[in-house]
Formats: structure tokens, sequence, C-alpha cells
């Protein structure tokens, strides 16, 4: 399966609008606090949304598989996420190592589900690879170095691409809106821990609500499940390969909302980045059958063949 056009548009300016907003919130209030208001706020809101609507829930094993991927592709990757931020690491930067997702997808697909890319896929992966690293060179030679608060990003993208994978394998049923509501209250327990073992403080306390709530609306209810249904119409692989156009987009949105202007690297690797995206959805890596049609929500939900062995 194709990732659809919408769809795909709709994740990356979502998602690439979490890295400024995201920069603004831990200016005004420390990383502990920002995720747990978030966290909390988003489960409250998706859980209305889901009984309302009456959304499917994943039963039994799946409901499990839902509670990894959500400790993985949300408490992990904005814990790390929003330290690097807060430790001084631009949303630029923090959006182009997050950027890295398709080659640590394609590694982890590789190990975890015994998949072997094709052509066009390699070809967009190393084009996705290319597009980080143009867009990153300006900032490097810029600055001289590169941040050690870059590897808290570095613990993000490893789960962010690991739980992309593990649900591509494993979780087949629920709603995207539901999956993502169990995957947000999950990420309350990282949140809280992490708020627990660090310092609390809130510096501005009107930016750090205006900020929480663009971030609970835009990013853990809407990119969010977006993103699970990318990853359910497409596969862990295919959208990960957006990951080479949000840089540039977040780049973009950085230079709107906080002044910082992307250089010309940037806007270098938005074009790399979206033939990235072009090719790589022209031919999936994965190898997913057609995807089958939850009777009760209407949603697909991808019977893949990476479910076979070897």
């Amino acid at each position: 399966m194709r990732l659809s056009a919408p769809l795909g548009a709709s994740t990356a300016f979502f998602y690439a609008l979490g890295y400024p907003i995201g920069a603004a919130a831990v200016r005004a209030a420390t990383p502990g606090t920002v995720l747990v208001a978030r966290f909390g706020a988003s489960v409250v809101i998706l859980a209305v949304i889901v009984t309302i609507a009456r959304l499917e829930w994943p039963r039994g094993a799946q409901a499990w598989h839902a509670v990894v991927v959500g400790f993985l592709t949300q408490g992990v990757q904005f814990v790390g996420c929003y330290e690097a931020m807060y430790a001084g690491v631009s949303p630029v930067l923090v959006a182009l190592v997050i950027a890295m997702n398709p080659v640590v997808t394609a590694a982890a697909a590789g190990m975890m589900l015994h998949e072997k890319l094709s052509r066009r896929a390699i070809v967009a992966t190393v084009l996705a690879f290319a597009a980080v690293c143009t867009a990153f060179a300006g900032r490097v030679v810029g600055v001289g170095h590169v941040d050690a608060a870059v590897a808290w990003v570095v613990v993000a993208v490893i789960g962010l691409a690991v739980g992309g994978v593990y649900q591509q394998r494993y979780l087949t049923q629920g709603h995207p809106i539901a999956v993502n509501t169990i995957g947000v209250g999950v990420a309350l327990v990282p949140a809280l821990v992490f708020a627990t073992v660090t310092p609390q403080h809130i510096a501005d306390p009107t930016r750090a609500v205006w900020t929480i709530a663009i971030l609970v609306i835009a990013n853990s209810v809407i990119a969010a499940t977006l993103y699970l249904a990318a990853i359910r119409q497409a596969g862990a692989a295919a959208t990960s390969l957006l990951f080479g156009v949000i840089p540039s987009i977040a780049a973009l949105l950085t230079w709107a909302i906080l002044g910082e202007r992307p250089d010309i690297g940037v806007v270098f690797g938005l074009v790399i980045g979206a033939a990235a995206c072009f090719i790589g959805n022209d031919q999936a890596p994965g190898r997913e059958e057609p995807a089958s049609v939850s009777p009760s929500t209407g949603s697909t939900g991808t019977r893949s063949a990476v479910r076979r062995r070897g």
C-alpha cells in the first residue's frame, strides 16, 4: 500500500509544528512539567473522543502491543526531544537528528522483521539521509561542533523507529485514535519518572499554558494519530521516509514562529527529502499485503506479509 499524499502531507506538517512549539514550551517550563501536562491533558481528550465516537479499542494481546508502541514512540521519543531542546539544542537540529529515523527504521526492520529492502527503497533511504546531512551541514559549520545533548535525541529516534517497526509487526487491531490514547496514557509513566528525578520549575506560566495547549491538540491528538494511521496504511519504513522532509518544514515553521531563519542547506534538504518521500512512497520498503478493513470501524488494518518468518 502507498502512503496517500493528504495523509503524508498532514502528518509531516503537524509533526514539524511540534518542534518550534516544543522549543517555546521548554523555554517557559522544564521538560518534565511540559510532558506531564501535555500527556495528562491529551489522554483525557483522546479518551473522550474514543468514547463518544465509539471507536474500536485494541483487545487482549493487541492492547499490550499498543502499550509497547506508546511507551517507545510517545514516552521515549518526547522525553529525549524535550530534554535536548531544554539543554540548548535548536528545534531544527532536533528535527534533523530525528530525521535519521528512516535509516534506523530500515536497520530495525531488517533485524526485527527480516525484511530485505528493494533497490528503490535503498535509494529513498540514502536520499533521506542525504537530506539530513545537507540541511545539517550549514549548522555544523556555523557552530563548529555538535552539542552533547544530541545524545538525548539519539535516544528519541531509537524509540520512534523501534516503536514504529514493532507496531507494523504486531499491532493490527484497534482504531488509530484508540491506539494513540493508550500510547499517550502509557507515556505518562516515563514522563512522571523524568519529572520526579529532575528539578522542575515554570519560568513563564502564560507561555507554558498556550504552548502546551497547542502541543496537546496539534501533536498528541492530531500528529500522533496521523502517524499511527500512516504506518497502518503504508508500513513503518515507508512512513519513516516522511522524516526526510519534516526537518525542513520544521525549519520554516521555526523561522515563522521563533524568528530563527533557516540556512540554505535546510532549503536543499527540503528538496532532497521530498524526492526521498516520493521514491519511497512509490515502492514501500515493507512487503505489505492489501490492507484489511475492520468491519466495526471501517479503519484499515495491515495484515502484513511481515508476519511471515524470514
